[in-house]
């Protein structure tokens, strides 16, 4: 994994970066630092957002209940979550999703299923069981809570299973009204929504109102993470690069279709199946939109990742910072290493905002047009997906990235033939 060329001591899971209550403005230097222990130690790993080995902890186990399965959150860092700058949408993401969904505006064509009974048990070789899943082994880490894989006694097919404890969510606070219960929340309304090839698929929530125990049944994607393993060294090679790019800019235009931002497009995020498909997972910070206007403050990215225009503490467009996400992670896809990183979070910010790109002078012309376009600081001007989608280096021997039609776009297209047909049959009358 090419992320170890780097000096980084430890690995750690960090939220977002608003965790931190990090905002780039020099007269406010005192602030820029974020309040962690462990000095440059722990904030190298927090820069890349990589993960640190935790005890091993069953999160289904009662008794883990009072721990902190995955808290990274500091109380220092609660704090500055109290006095957070947040501006959401005019409607919440919470609100707009409850609209859709009770109005059924989702795009799928069946909807996830619901489960609000859990049964803890045990199988005949006395592996540990939530109602018709069998645990097989942990799988890691997600943002409030662990992942593992689970095989479904009914159908024989394996499943990544995130489960947290609602208690435990409800104590961590991420904004002024908001916990990681409703970042939580939020995430399973917005997946039930979702139906994309490259987009992880919800299969089943299971949230029993009698016990603690909240349940996120997700298809399990067999591949490696993107950049493991794979690809010469220093890189994945512009074949796979290509690849892997047309699988993300696919799934986040689909996603921008539906004003949804993910606000975390980084490798760690992008699951890759055996037959190469890429998958976008993780939408614990992703916001949804009510209409075009995508406005944000909190930056919930993962710091390497973050947009010039993120870091200066303003309201940004969601979209573009996805955007330039997408170009971060085509630069390691591509070179093996992150185009800005400093020694400190303020270090890194610094060279996101006033560092020019560096690129080989002998690379690919048309690689090289394509990540300057990408990783344009200035928003307005940087390169759009649709761009991307046409771009000649992108196309390759393939052609442009198809354009998806959903559940929903053939929904309204089949009513909008079904009223033009009434209308011809009505004017054929008359």
């Amino acid at each position: 994994m090419f992320m170890q060329e780097y000096s980084v001591a430890s690995v750690m899971e960090m939220g977002c970066c608003g965790c931190f209550g990090f905002s780039f403005a020099k007269k406010q230097k005192k602030n820029l630092r974020p309040r962690v222990e462990g000095g440059n130690y722990v904030l190298q790993g927090l820069l890349v957002n990589q993960e640190v080995e935790e005890e091993e902890e069953d999160v289904e186990d009662e008794e883990s209940n009072n721990n902190s399965c995955c808290d990274n959150i500091t109380d220092n860092e609660k704090e500055d979550h109290d006095h957070e700058d947040f501006i959401n949408p005019a409607k919440n993401s919470q609100e707009i999703l409850v609209y859709r969904t009770e109005n059924g505006l989702i795009c799928r064509e069946f909807p996830v299923k619901e489960t609000h009974k859990v049964v803890r048990s045990e199988d005949e070789n006395g592996n540990k069981m939530v109602n018709e899943y069998v645990r097989v082994c942990k799988l890691g880490s997600g943002s409030y809570g662990k992942v593992v894989l689970y095989r479904s006694q009914v159908d024989g097919k394996h499943y990544a299973i995130k489960a947290f404890h609602k208690s435990h969510l409800l104590k961590l606070r991420v904004a002024p009204s908001e916990t990681a219960m409703t970042d939580v929340l939020r995430e399973v309304l917005i997946m039930k929504m979702l139906n994309h090839p490259n987009i992880v698929n919800l299969v089943e929530v299971i949230n029993d109102p009698d016990t603690d125990h909240f349940y996120m049944v997700l298809e399990y994607v067999e591949g490696k993470w993107v950049f493991e393993g794979a690809g010469p060294p220093g890189g994945l090679g512009e074949k796979v690069a290509r690849r892997y790019l047309r699988d993300i800019v696919s799934g986040l235009i689909y996603l921008h279709s539906h004003n949804i931002v993910h606000g975390d497009i980084k490798p760690d995020n992008l699951l890759i199946t055996a037959t190469g498909t890429v998958k976008i997972a993780d939408f614990s910070v992703s916001q949804v939109f009510e209409d075009e206007n995508d406005m944000l403050r909190r930056s919930p990215g993962t710091p390497v990742f973050t947009a010039p225009e993120c870091c200066l503490g303003k309201s940004y467009h969601g979209k573009t910072a996805d955007t330039w996400a997408a170009g971060v992670t085509l630069y390691c896809m591509i070179f093996g290493q992150y185009p800005f990183l400093g020694d400190t979070l303020q270090d890194t910010y610094d060279k996101i905002v006033n560092n020019i790109v560096f690129l080989p002078e002998d690379m690919n012309p048309l690689l090289r047009n394509l990540i300057v376009g990408l990783l344009c600081k200035d928003p307005m001007q940087r390169m759009t997906l649709e761009a991307v989608a046409l771009d000649p280096w992108v196309m390759g021997d393939d052609g442009p990235i198809p354009e998806y039609l959903c559940w929903c776009k053939r929904n309204k297209l089949q009513r909008e033939e079904s009223a033009q047909s009434k209308i011809d049959t009505i004017s054929h009358i008359n």
